[in-house]
């Protein structure tokens, strides 16, 4: 039997920044994302299989829990800690690399990284997305996916605490 682990994705940035150069060495797209993935649910994963799609190559930045609470998602958050979150996003096929960033943006990230396309879901304007004058300085594309309907962290969260 073949041991899996998926504890290889989650990298520091010096190792995410590697690992877009070596893509694009190679002619191919690198796709980034980013979010808190507190609780991930279906409405994550077709997010993350959509934007996947558009390259090569996705790597996905994670809020670290200090850059999740002073987003002040409510109170309690995140219910998972950074790690465990890394390590379950990690574990979805679609997703090639997470990393983490504690700023309250991904600018610097982006900017290190400097992906091809920059993709953030549909509840964001084209103009409202971090990043994206570094991507499109580039070349890039910068892509807001359309929302899943019925699906929120927010919405789940609302419905475990009424039982419903």
């Amino acid at each position: 039997m073949t041991a899996c682990s998926t504890s290889h994705k989650v990298v520091d940035w010096e190792a995410a920044a590697r690992w877009v150069q070596d893509l694009q060495g190679q002619g191919k797209l690198a796709v980034f994302t980013n979010g808190c993935f507190d609780l991930l649910h279906v409405g994550h994963v077709r997010y993350l299989e959509a934007a996947r799609s558009l390259g090569d190559g996705l790597i996905v930045g994670v809020n670290t829990d200090v850059s999740v609470k002073r987003l002040g998602k409510g109170p309690g958050r995140p219910f998972t800690p950074e790690g465990d979150r890394a390590r379950v996003l990690a574990a979805c096929a679609c997703v090639d690399r997470v990393v983490l960033f504690a700023e309250d943006t991904p600018l610097a990230l982006i900017t290190l990284l400097t992906p091809d396309i920059l993709v953030k879901g549909g509840d964001y304007q084209l103009d409202e997305i971090v990043g994206r004058e570094v991507v499109l300085a580039r070349g890039g594309r910068v892509v807001p996916l359309p929302f899943v309907p019925g699906y929120s962290t927010t919405g789940l969260i609302d419905r475990l605490r009424s039982g419903s």
